[in-house]
């Protein structure tokens, strides 16, 4: 029996510094790194508390299970494990579905929206000089239009990719974009537009149907023909379900490629994502790779190579799970405790918030009125300070950076008890900052006078 009391009372980092920087000369007992690790997560944020991330952070025992039986699997060794690439075109095809392709298409299973989005990119820029080779036209000075309500993934891609990025700044009391704003910038050289449904800021969706209407006229007046991408990273699993008779998706003619979070309101832990195209015909053939060192040959689409299969299994966990009557259960007992937590922030009456009868992702985007004597960054700071609450303070992209907003996402989990709960702390919070006052009082002097004041 071993007389080391660390080894016997489980105490052993109590008091001793931890390996963080050079590789350990000796290992340890698993008991000891599992307890390691344990402490470091103790220190942690409260994923329930998080209304920041749009990313799931609760999934049903079942699935979790599901989860942890296939970690080593391997998703990309199609020879040797068929039945998981059979279960990630059973998803693509329901996907496609769910966003009414018209016929026969194909897609990918990413690590993320991003990953689609760099991917669905990429086939634009090259079915577009495709396009420009067979007319004997340039190829050089590609553009891609979207507006500044963005995931800040569409500015990578322009920048890795050589692309002139054509972004279209917001306003101030308007975070879309619609075809007035695009139309300006589309020429020759332009590979497509990317209209957001369900944006990071507000939650709201781009004018999908006026800018496809615009394009299809560009197409059918000046025989240019400019692609729609659809980033439904976070909106492509809610508006089916909340606003199925809203056309944003496959119906609309010029809508050629969608992307979608499986991991936020798809419902699955981080690690998937979804890329459709509307026919086989849009992803371009140049960027499908064959390998055989598998033991078979395959046809790999995707910037990363090896990953789990587990997020796949989970997500058609879900799909088969929930259905369509599922999905739009809960999406909208979601939409109803958006609701609830949007009354109690106006009955606060310190609070403007931003589109609420617009469509929207189950959240709530609000602002302080002008006069309060603190502003959105302390009322952050003071909700995670009091009660471990994660609510975001930001400030909107150009030309509405002036405006400072506040969002809480509105989960799964998020129970009415929790909006009763959060709306009691918001306003505890605003009176305790009313009594003490802000931390950010001269940035706010600053902001209203102007520099040099």
């Amino acid at each position: 029996m071993s007389t080391d009391p660390a080894a016997l009372f489980g105490g052993r980092f109590l008091d001793q510094d931890i390996p963080t920087r050079k590789f350990p000369d000796q290992g340890m007992p698993a008991t000891d790194a599992m307890r390691l690790v344990a402490l470091d997560m103790a220190l942690e944020g409260d994923p329930g508390r998080n209304l920041a991330t749009f990313v799931t952070t609760w999934m049903e025992p079942e699935a979790q299970r599901i989860i942890a039986a296939n970690l080593h699997r391997n998703f990309i060794d199609h020879a040797e494990y068929p039945r998981t690439a059979e279960i990630e075109q059973r998803c693509i095809r329901m996907i496609a579905d769910l966003f009414n392709a018209p016929g026969e298409t194909v897609g990918a299973r990413t690590q993320g929206s991003s990953e689609a989005i760099m991917l669905g990119a990429l086939s634009l820029k090259w079915k577009w000089r495709e396009r420009r080779a067979a007319a004997g036209a340039s190829t050089d000075r590609p553009n891609l239009v979207f507006g500044g309500d963005v995931h800040v993934v569409w500015e990578k891609f322009c920048r890795y990719f050589d692309v002139e990025p054509r972004i279209v700044p917001l306003q101030e009391g308007r975070y879309t974009i619609g075809p007035d704003d695009v139309a300006p910038h589309l020429d020759d050289h332009t590979i497509g537009v990317a209209a957001v449904v369900g944006t990071t800021f507000t939650g709201h969706r781009d004018d999908v149907v006026g800018i496809n209407d615009l394009l299809v006229r560009l197409k059918r007046e000046r025989g240019l023909d400019v692609p729609l991408h659809v980033d439904g990273a976070s909106g492509g699993f809610v508006w089916p379900f909340l606003y199925p008779d809203t056309p944003w998706d496959f119906r609309l003619e010029q809508v050629r490629s969608i992307n979608v979070s499986g991991h936020k309101f798809g419902l699955v832990y981080p690690g998937v994502g979804w890329l459709i195209f509307r026919e086989a015909d849009d992803l371009a053939s140049d960027l499908v790779f064959e390998e055989n060192y598998l033991g078979k040959t395959d046809s790999t689409f995707t910037l990363n190579f090896s990953t789990g299969s587990s997020m796949v299994l989970a997500q058609y966990y879900n799909l088969v799970r929930f259905g369509r009557e599922g999905y739009t259960y809960i999406m909208r007992g979601m939409e109803d405790n958006a609701r609830a937590l949007a009354d109690r922030l106006e009955a606060i009456d310190r609070f403007e918030l931003i589109g609420r009868e617009d469509e929207h992702l189950p959240l709530v985007a609000f602002r302080l009125r002008a006069d309060e004597p603190f502003d959105e960054f302390d009322l952050a700071w003071q909700l995670s300070a009091e009660r471990g609450w994660m609510v975001p303070a930001y400030t909107l992209p150009p030309n509405a950076q002036k405006i400072t907003i506040m969002r809480a996402l509105v989960k799964e989990n998020f129970s009415r008890e929790h909006v009763d709960t959060l709306a009691r702390d918001i306003a505890d919070a605003c009176a305790t900052l009313e009594r003490k006052g802000g931390a950010h009082e001269e940035e706010r002097r600053q902001m209203v006078q102007g520099p040099g004041h």
